[in-house]
């Protein structure tokens, strides 16, 4: 069914990852599910090579391509907007700020519903596959206002790491920049990406948080971008972005 050079050969899942669809492991999900097309034949092989040159690929009846050039944005997503690029029934999504975008971009790892901050978007799978992997993580900070009793030795227990899901988190800087009564305004930085991580880390010692918004993603920073709204990031973001995933300019 397929025919490719050998210098050309690449296994779909990561072509579909280079063309934006999705990062690896979702693709290889799409494969399975039958929701894949390659010279108009369904396959549901894992590790099938195509030669990108001769080969048509098709997602849900949709043709896929490389684009010419990559997309790579930051994006100040409000509170009360879920992560997705997909429709969800009245609820607000990502998707509802890039309507207008002429291009399928996909954001990089997630912020819970209720938190607001900086989310990067791109089309390029195969640097976002390695931005969400644990061996690539980037530091990432947030101001959090919390509510409870947060002492030297509830800081201590965090920076140390706690135990989530039975794995323990990885080391976190903490630096206490007000308080009120029983209400504190924390900066804290972590390089892990768990499932609400941060709520449930001030969880275990006790504290509410009551508004968390992502200031940066590394070197990246959310600045004077307001929520709702989205910039291109800049080459040397793009470069810094890359040289953290361990990869390099085309």
């Amino acid at each position: 069914m397929v025919v490719y050079e050998r210098q050309k050969a690449m296994r779909l899942h990561k072509y579909m990852a280079e063309c934006g669809v999705a990062s690896r492991r979702a693709a290889e999900k799409m494969i399975k599910e039958g929701r894949v097309r390659v010279n108009d034949q369904v396959v549901t092989q894992l590790g099938l090579k195509i030669n990108p040159d001769k080969d048509s690929v098709a997602v849900d009846n949709i043709e896929i391509r490389k684009p010419a050039a990559h997309t790579y944005i930051a994006f100040n997503k409000p509170p009360k907007v879920i992560t997705t690029m997909k429709e969800q029934f009245g609820r607000g999504s990502v998707a509802d700020y890039f309507k207008g975008l002429n291009k399928r971009v996909y954001p990089v790892g997630r912020l819970d519903y209720a938190t607001e901050g900086l989310l990067l978007l791109t089309d390029d799978g195969e640097l976002a596959n390695r931005l969400m992997h644990p061996k690539y993580h980037v530091d990432k900070t947030y101001t959090a206002r919390i509510r409870g009793v947060f002492g030297k030795d509830e800081e201590e227990a965090l920076e140390k790491g706690i135990m989530l899901d039975g794995r323990k988190t990885g080391p976190a800087d903490i630096k206490v920049l007000d308080v009120n009564g029983s209400l504190y305004i924390v900066r804290i930085t972590i390089s892990e990406g768990r499932n609400r991580q941060i709520r449930r880390m001030f969880e275990s010692v006790g504290c509410k948080v009551e508004y968390l918004r992502r200031d940066s993603i590394g070197s990246i920073k959310l600045g004077e971008l307001r929520p709702g709204k989205w910039r291109h990031l800049s080459p040397s973001e793009v470069e810094y972005l890359k040289k953290n995933a361990g990869l390099t300019e085309d």
